[in-house]
């Protein structure tokens, strides 16, 4: 059984100031998969405290000092990786392939990412006789979800080191065990004490301490829109910096010119990617009205292709990470049925031969309309909506019509999808299923958030900007 009972404070492992412990359930079994200790705005203050201290010093080091530092987290990170790829199946169901194969690799990929733009990256600007200078923004808080961890913990951890600031983690109390490594890496790599901190804890006991606490300069939280605005809420008063990486419902356009066979089969297996915990999951197929039926029978035949199982099989799917999220997925996929979609794959249930743990039948619904519950609430689990559109006009319309704006997919002949592309409100734009780019902004529009993680654009949300004018009269 795994344990994580200590908080990480000021380079050194300490106990929590109360003695609240919750069990880690399995989503495999519905299991107990261990224990995490449970944090309150006493453990906040003494972590924040740590950081601040810390601060003055750090945001001083060199760029040689923090790509060494970089090169050592890289290094320990993956001397733990198969540690970490366990922890992640353990605590949030990732099937064993996929957490070594993509939810461990990606959380390397960002320090890998930032100690290669922090090589390069200029801190300064001279534009005549003011100085431009980039600083660090001083202790941020990070408050990161369970379905890709390592991803939401490096992606934000990574830039904020390189480029000078201190900081402290709360993990998702649903999956601890891979950030609880993931502090251990840090130590391990010899990361100066206070500059990384962790706490274990809830939304509402640590989360919130976090947001609102007045010497914590910024909070970066990843989750669902509705908790963004809490978090935005509590950080108001002392005017921090928020940065959000909200709630997702991706259109995906299949063009009449795309190849309908492999837009449709590769949309689906897209879809169902971590068991369609992804917030950037491609879930609103639109296709031309008068490709449905074909549609149809495509997805059909895809869904199918895609096997569910326990995590250390070899199946596609694991299970969703909690009751609660099971429960959810459950009752929007009655209401699909409910409202009237026609259901072309899947369904309500546990899925043949798992009669525990929260599976979730591999779903398709067609014939989806843009005002169906199914077509506008992120549910967060393997269930993909098609959508018939009359012309690309309507398509682009009915993929813009959406409170969320995170991304967006568009197949078919090269300059249409640009140019489809160009129309779409959302921060990433897919087009014919492309490798990933791990350089590329990754952020939302409207209702999915504010400001831009991934590359170099992170290391933006990191720094503020001074402006010395009178810099080169002062001989400098």
């Amino acid at each position: 059984m795994r344990e994580a009972l200590q908080f990480y404070v000021d380079g050194r492992w300490v106990s929590p100031t109360s003695a609240t412990v919750i069990d880690v359930i399995d989503p495999a079994d519905a299991g107990i998969a261990g224990r995490v200790a449970i944090g309150n705005a006493q453990d906040v203050d003494h972590a924040v405290a740590a950081a601040r201290k810390a601060f003055d010093s750090f945001s001083r080091s060199s760029v040689q000092e923090r790509l060494d530092l970089l090169d050592a987290i890289i290094a320990a990170y993956q001397k733990r990786a198969d540690d970490i790829a366990a922890a992640v199946t353990a605590e949030m169901g990732a099937p064993a392939w996929l957490a070594s194969a993509a939810q461990v690799p990606i959380g390397l990929a960002h320090l890998q990412t930032a100690r290669q733009i922090l090589e390069h990256y200029e801190f300064s600007e001279k534009r005549g006789a003011t100085l431009l200078a980039k600083e660090p923004v001083g202790v941020c808080a990070f408050i990161t979800p369970w379905n890709w961890p390592l991803n939401q913990i490096a992606c934000k951890v990574a830039p904020a080191l390189a480029v000078g600031c201190t900081m402290v983690l709360k993990p998702s109390e649903v999956a601890p065990f891979s950030g609880h490594i993931f502090a251990e890496v840090m130590h391990e790599a010899g990361v100066p004490a206070g500059v990384f901190n962790l706490v274990h804890g809830d939304g509402p006991g640590v989360g919130a301490a976090l947001s609102a606490h007045p010497d914590v300069d910024m909070v970066s939280f990843t989750g669902s829109t509705r908790a963004g605005v809490e978090v935005a809420r509590a950080a108001a008063p002392t005017v921090k910096r928020v940065h959000q990486e909200l709630g997702g419902k991706s259109a995906n356009i299949v063009l009449p010119s795309a190849d309908l066979e492999a837009a449709v089969a590769q949309g689906v297996a897209a879809m169902m990617v971590n068991s369609g915990q992804s917030c950037n999951a491609p879930s609103r197929m639109m296709v031309a009205a008068g490709d449905m039926a074909r549609a149809k029978t495509i997805a059909a035949a895809a869904a199918a292709e895609q096997t569910v199982g326990q995590p250390a099989s070899n199946a596609k799917l694991g299970p969703v990470v909690s009751q609660a999220q099971w429960d959810k997925v459950q009752h929007l996929i009655q209401t699909g049925i409910d409202e009237g979609a026609t259901l072309v794959a899947g369904g309500t249930g546990l899925p043949d031969g798992l009669d525990a743990g929260y599976y979730v039948k591999p779903t398709v619904f067609a014939d989806v309309t843009n005002d169906m519950i199914i077509a506008r609430e992120e549910i967060f689990g393997p269930v993909l909506t098609i959508l018939a559109y009359q012309d690309v006009e309507q398509a682009i319309v009915m993929a813009n019509d959406t409170p969320y704006g995170l991304a967006a997919y568009v197949q078919g002949a090269a300059q249409e999808a640009g140019e489809v592309a160009g129309r779409l409100r959302a921060g990433q734009v897919y087009l014919n299923y492309p490798d990933l780019d791990m350089t590329a902004p990754f952020g939302g529009y409207k209702q999915s958030g504010n400001g831009r993680e991934w590359g170099a654009h992170a290391f933006g949300e990191f720094l503020e900007v001074k402006a010395v004018m009178g810099y080169a009269s002062a001989g400098a």
